[in-house]
């Protein structure tokens, strides 16, 4: 079985250690850690994972810009969105930019799993 590749997007660094450490290894690996939007595109072009974690609130561009510049480049770009804001605007924006599925922080380990599976298992 493919182990599904993921960038994780979060100007937290704890987000990547806490991913990194929750995930399971046989099915899931972080490939990269982007500290910002612009960060998150170039690590996108450069390692072309299956899916990025992608939070809304980071510096330099925000998540919403770097799903639609991930999307621009690649229109089947898996992108799931973790943030602690749960704005209902905010996640339909999100989705409109082309996020394939939104989670609000905190999380569990189990619903991250379950989310990154349909994710992966959705058509683009």
């Amino acid at each position: 079985m493919t182990r599904v590749r993921i960038l994780v997007a979060d100007d937290a660094d704890f987000m990547y250690e806490m991913l990194e450490n929750l995930i399971d290894r046989t099915r899931f690996e972080v490939v990269g850690y982007a500290a910002d939007g612009e960060e998150a595109v170039k690590k996108f072009k450069e390692l072309t994972p299956d899916l990025v974690t992608m939070d809304i609130l980071m510096p330099r561009m925000n998540g919403i810009k770097s799903i639609k510049e991930i999307r621009r480049i690649n229109p089947r770009a898996r992108v799931l969105v973790i943030s602690a804001l749960s704005d209902p605007d905010l996640v339909k924006e999100a989705m409109g930019a082309g996020a394939a599925d939104y989670i609000t922080k905190p999380f569990s380990v189990s619903d991250l799993k379950v989310r990154i599976s349909k994710v992966m298992e959705a058509r683009t």
